[in-house]
Formats: C-alpha cells, structure tokens, sequence
C-alpha cells in the first residue's frame, strides 16, 4: 500500500467518531470525576499520578474528563491507586465472583447460533 493510501485511511478512521450510550459516557465521566476527587483528597499533582501509572500527563486529564477512548485498565488502574473501590467486594471477594462466573460460562453452550429460519418448501 503507497504512503498516501495509508495516510488516507487514517484520516478516515480518525475522522469517524465513535458515538457512545448516553448511559455510558455518564458513567465514564462519573468514574473520572471520582479519580479526580480521590486524587486531590489524597493530595496527588496530575503528574504524580500519571508517573505512578507511566503515562503521560495529558493522559490523566482525559481520563478525569471522561474520555472514552482511555484504556479501561488504566481508569481502574488510577482508580485502585486514588483509593477508589470499583466494586463492593474485597480483592478475595472479586476472585471469588470472578470464578462463579467462569463456573457458569463453562456449563452455557460454547456456540450461540441464531435459530434457522423455517424452511417453507411447499411448491
């Protein structure tokens, strides 16, 4: 592929904006502005945090504006270091919970497939 098909087609997938739930996005921001709080109530600079989380500044502040496109790992990440309990559970607790759930995906069908639709063969 040239140089400028590829240049073109990250200008396209740049340009597509990927639309979120309402539900979602408030969430998100809600998630942020609680690392926000805990950040400042444990009296962390922005830079302290992203240096304990290696990453960027700018990173920080997006998550903490609720952006989307910040990798889950790192809001849960900043989450746990500001002091913030994403679930009600202890880490035993979230293990626990965790096997549960894999005990009852195990038992579920490996392949979920649409029904077929009725075949009407009367000629």
């Amino acid at each position: 592929m040239s140089f400028l098909r590829v240049k073109k087609v990250a200008e396209l997938m740049s340009a597509h904006k990927r639309s979120y739930a309402r539900h979602t996005t408030e969430g998100i921001a809600l998630l942020g502005q609680m690392i926000r709080h805990g950040r400042k109530q444990r009296k962390m600079t922005e830079m302290e945090l992203a240096e304990r989380l290696g990453i960027a500044r700018s990173t920080i502040q997006r998550l903490e504006k609720g952006d989307p496109k910040v990798e889950i790992g790192l809001m849960f990440e900043a989450a746990h270091l500001v002091g913030i309990r994403l679930f009600d559970l202890d880490e035993k607790g979230i293990r626990d919970l965790s096997q549960r759930i894999t005990d009852r995906i195990a038992i579920l069908p490996k392949h979920v497939r649409k029904p077929k639709k009725a075949l009407i063969d009367a000629f």
